[in-house]
């Protein structure tokens, strides 16, 4: 088992996430983060997908006993075994009776815990990430807290050795992002001068984000008339620009249907640079064409495929 010393600020237990029940009201939840949950994961040797512990802002403190193999990736909270450093981005086994500390973010926002054989909570609607507004999910369908267990799932054989990521695999975590948009479905009920603003002017990440999105501060995008539409679907990544212009980005944890005129879509290989992103950080609009998001999702798979590859030579000893 592991024992949760410290909860951190906000540690939730993520999957993939809670897909096929938008149409019912369910929002998908999973990690903010998908690439470095998916890293970590891979790192130690699971499925992209398995169940692993997302922190925001703070770490916990988790003491293991026995022995496991974890990976930690994403943002910077200063990993530490028995209060020797880990690093990050990177794989390495805990000893029986160890205890894995982290510390306050020093780059990023989110970091993710993988544990060899994923973290063995129930499933719920065919997932285990918590979904905190509607207290499913994970732990009891909320955030991890002082004293709690978690049991690792099955672990398989595999090496135990540290191991890192290759440079070019480490995405940055933090400070400016240029996050890609396909412009729709309501652009149309927008200035031709508040497009230009929106694909122009920088924005400033505010103290108004969670799971659910991110309210930007900057110039208003203004609408050719009112902010307000039927309501219609709404999923992770659209940007609604309300009455007063300003525009919020829906994240995970975003609500199935929405009633503000959206003007574009972050891509989702894009939306870790959000996820990532703090109070202050600066956030550019790039128009993006469909082709060019394609071609991105292609290169996201293709960096899991070399992160999965590089877990199978350590296991072939290559």
């Amino acid at each position: 088992m592991i024992l949760v010393v410290a909860p951190g600020f906000l540690t939730t237990v993520q999957d993939e996430g809670r897909r096929g029940y938008r149409a019912f009201g369910m929002s998908w939840a999973g990690p903010m983060d998908r690439y470095a949950h998916a890293a970590a994961n891979l790192l130690a040797g699971n499925p992209s997908g398995a169940a692993a512990l997302e922190m925001t802002m703070a770490g916990g403190s988790f003491r293991f006993d026995e022995a496991a193999y974890v990976a930690v990736c994403g943002a910077e909270m200063g990993a530490e075994v028995n209060g020797a450093p880990t690093g990050n981005w990177c794989a390495f086994p805990v000893p029986a009776g160890g205890t894995l500390s982290f510390g306050t973010v020093r780059t990023g926002c989110r970091a993710y815990l993988a544990v060899r054989g994923g973290i063995d909570v129930p499933e719920v609607l065919g997932s285990r990430s918590t979904y905190t507004r509607a207290g499913i999910g994970g732990l009891g369908g909320r955030a991890l807290a002082a004293g709690d267990l978690l049991a690792p799932g099955e672990g398989g054989n595999g090496e135990t050795c540290p191991r890192s990521l290759s440079a070019p695999l480490i995405p940055s975590c933090g400070g400016e992002i240029r996050l890609r948009v396909l412009p729709g479905p309501q652009d149309d009920m927008f200035t031709p001068g508040g497009i230009t603003t929106f694909f122009s002017a920088p924005y400033a990440v505010t103290d108004r984000n969670d799971r659910m999105g991110y309210r930007l501060d900057g110039p208003a995008v203004r609408h050719v008339g009112a902010a307000d539409i039927v309501t219609d679907a709404l999923m992770p990544g659209a940007v609604q620009v309300p009455g007063d212009g300003i525009p919020i980005v829906m994240a995970a944890d975003c609500p199935t249907t929405g009633g503000y005129a959206k003007i574009g879509t972050v891509i989702g290989t894009d939306l870790r640079l959000l996820a990532q992103a703090r109070r202050g950080d600066t956030v550019y609009f790039i128009r993006c064409p469909e082709e060019a998001a394609i071609t991105a999702l292609r290169e996201e798979r293709a960096a899991y495929a070399a992160i999965a590859e590089s877990h199978s030579d350590a296991r072939r000893g290559g």
